[in-house]
């Protein structure tokens, strides 16, 4: 199918990366000469999604300022500055900026390098992957071995049919890469303006409708002030190992 619409999660205090984010909000802090937003504006533009919002919460105005100056899409700001919806109630919040047919969701603190010379891009390929009928949420997935910065065994395991369930200690883990594919009517069920998209996750499973897009690629969440060094070593060598 087509989608035309994104949602940027940019609102958090980013309190692990300070003193960094004493002075900058979080989706600001350079990784490799460059903002973390800018690669998930990057990705979107990839995929040519031109329509995008972004939540703002903290030093909003410097993120905003910011952003006006991206070029080639047409950017609005959901202004979280009163209160903190959390990741699922921001997007909710936003939906009337969204529409009514399936959007994307990315986070603005974790992104991924594409891997060369394999085509469609990620985001592309979930786009095309996305079917209303069969889906209501359609997860980027990363294997541990393809990320830098993530803690933690995993967070779902993918079946023969790539349909998801939490990990529970059995099976093969993969990690929730940052990126969706939503169907915003699973959003419309909620009634408390503050949630998180887990419990959207939780929906979906249950109704056997939460499924996989296992990406292309190299998946990094940077989540200190240290992990910044530890991402650009981690980005050189893999695209200096994709040369090779």
């Amino acid at each position: 199918m087509t989608i035309t619409s994104a949602m940027i999660l940019a609102a958090g205090l980013g309190t692990r990366m300070r003193p960094i984010t004493e002075t900058r909000p979080k989706p600001l802090v350079e990784v490799a000469g460059k903002p973390l937003i800018a690669y998930a504006l990057e990705a979107l533009s990839r995929a040519g999604v031109r329509n995008i919002v972004v939540n703002v919460h903290y030093l909003a105005p410097m993120l905003v300022e910011w952003l006006k100056a991206w070029p080639g899409a047409e950017i609005t700001i959901s202004d979280e500055t009163e209160a903190l919806l959390d990741s699922g109630g921001g997007v909710a919040r936003a939906l009337p900026l969204l529409g009514q047919d399936p959007f994307l969701v990315l986070n603005a603190d974790t992104f991924w390098i594409e891997e060369p010379g394999s085509g469609l891009d990620n985001l592309s390929m979930m786009i095309d992957r996305f079917d209303r009928e069969r889906m209501d949420i359609l997860m980027m997935s990363a294997r541990p071995d393809q990320a830098t910065g993530h803690e933690g065994a995993g967070d779902f395991v993918v079946g023969a049919d790539n349909r998801l369930q939490r990990y529970r200690g059995q099976g093969e883990p993969v990690i929730y890469a940052g990126a969706l594919a939503l169907d915003p009517r699973l959003l419309r069920q909620q009634t408390d303006a503050r949630f998180s998209l887990n419990r959207c996750f939780d929906t979906a499973i249950g109704a056997g409708r939460l499924f996989a897009a296992p990406m292309r690629g190299h998946w990094l969440t940077v989540g200190t002030p240290q992990a910044i060094g530890e991402a650009e070593e981690a980005m050189a060598g893999y695209l200096s190992s994709q040369a090779s």
